[in-house]
């Protein structure tokens, strides 16, 4: 009897560790599906092009490809005009930075995911 419960435990162990790698093949799986869907992925077109309509002028998108510098100069640019739009001159300057990042957003949308990777993120190309 003790052999089959030898064979009873090697049989255990042998399940126990398909039973492990399978898991971890699937959270695997599921880690790579969820990075991709939050833009975690290694194209981030759709993420970028969005959050530069809708926050552009703050330079948002910017960071999100990686581009710091081109971030805290639109950021910059957002903020003084807003501090300028005390004297009158800022309702003017406002528009800019909004103008950048909405342009910036249509054509990061426009682009074909290849060519957005291949342009933004491949080759580093921090402006239009």
């Amino acid at each position: 009897m003790s052999e089959e419960n030898k064979d009873l435990g090697d049989k255990a162990k042998e399940a126990a560790g398909d039973f492990a790698d399978e898991a971890k093949k699937t959270a695997d799986e599921f880690s790579d599906g969820l990075n991709k869907a939050v833009g975690g992925g290694d194209n981030k077109k759709v993420l970028a092009g969005v959050l530069a309509i809708i926050l552009g002028s703050l330079g948002v998108h910017k960071f999100i490809l990686g581009y710091q510098k081109e971030g805290f100069i639109l950021l910059g640019a957002s903020v003084v005009s807003y501090v300028l739009v005390c004297f009158i001159i800022g309702a003017f300057l406002i528009y800019i930075p909004i103008l950048i990042g909405l342009i910036e957003g249509i054509i990061y949308l426009t682009k074909s995911d290849e060519e957005f990777y291949n342009t933004y993120q491949a080759g580093k190309k921090p402006w239009f």
